[in-house]
C-alpha cells in the first residue's frame, strides 16, 4: 500500500470510528457505570470485533453475508431487537444510583463485544474498506500488515476517549439528577437505533 493511499485510508478509518453509533454510547455509558480502567475492557472487547470483522472480510465472508439480502435483514432485525431491549433496561433502571465497580471486566467485555457485533455499521464499513482500499493484484494478507494495526490502532484511540468522557460524565452526575437524565438519554440512543435499524429493514425500505 502506498503512501498516500495508507493515508487516505486511515483518515477513512477516523470517520469510520468516530461518526456516533451504539458502539460509542455503550463505551460512554460504561465509563459512567464501572469507571475509566474497569471500562477499558469494552474497548478490548471492539478491538476483539474488530480483528474479528477484519479477518473475515480479508476472507471474503463478510461480502458473503452481504451479498445475501435475506441473512443481512435477519442479521439487522436480530440486532435491532437486542438494542431495543438493551435500552429499555437501561432506561428502567437509570433512577438506580451508580455503584461504580459492580460489574464484573468478563460481563463488560461480553455486553460490548455483542453491541459492537450486531452493529450494522461494522459490516458496511469492513465492506467499504476492503472495496475501496485493499489492492486486488496484491496478496491480501501482504496487505493487512498495514491494514490490521492501522485500523486497530485508530480503533482503540478513539473508543477510549469514549470510554474517558463516559467516566468522567459518571464522576460529575454521581448521585445527582441530572445523572438520571444522562442515562436515560443514552438508553433511549440505544432504543432509537434499534427503532431506526428495524425500520430499515423492512421490505421496501432498502
Amino acid at each position: 500500500m502506498s503512501w498516500e493511499a495508507w493515508t487516505v485510508f486511515a483518515l477513512f478509518w477516523v470517520v469510520f470510528v468516530t461518526t456516533p453509533g451504539p458502539n460509542h454510547v455503550n463505551c460512554i455509558q460504561t465509563g459512567m457505570h464501572v469507571g475509566f480502567r474497569r471500562g477499558l475492557w469494552a474497548v478490548a472487547a471492539i478491538l476483539t470485533q474488530a480483528t474479528l470483522f477484519l479477518t473475515l472480510s480479508a476472507a471474503g465472508i463478510t461480502a458473503l453475508i452481504a451479498a445475501s439480502p435475506v441473512a443481512f435483514e435477519a442479521a439487522k432485525l436480530a440486532g435491532a431487537g437486542v438494542l431495543i431491549w438493551l435500552g429499555i433496561r437501561g432506561w428502567m433502571r437509570a433512577r438506580r444510583p451508580i455503584e461504580t465497580g459492580t460489574q464484573s471486566g468478563g460481563s463488560v467485555f461480553w455486553r460490548a463485544f455483542m453491541v459492537a457485533t450486531i452493529n450494522p455499521k461494522s459490516v458496511a464499513g469492513y465492506l467499504a474498506a476492503f472495496s475501496q482500499f485493499v489492492q486486488p493484484g496484491v496478496p491480501i494478507w501482504d496487505q493487512m500488515w498495514v491494514i490490521f494495526p492501522t485500523a486497530l490502532t485508530i480503533t482503540a484511540l478513539s473508543y477510549t476517549g469514549f470510554t474517558a468522557l463516559g467516566a468522567g460524565l459518571g464522576r460529575a452526575a454521581l448521585g445527582a439528577v441530572v445523572n438520571v437524565w444522562l442515562r436515560r438519554g443514552m438508553a433511549a440512543a440505544f432504543v432509537l437505533y434499534g427503532v431506526a435499524l428495524g425500520s430499515a429493514a423492512t421490505p421496501g425500505r432498502i
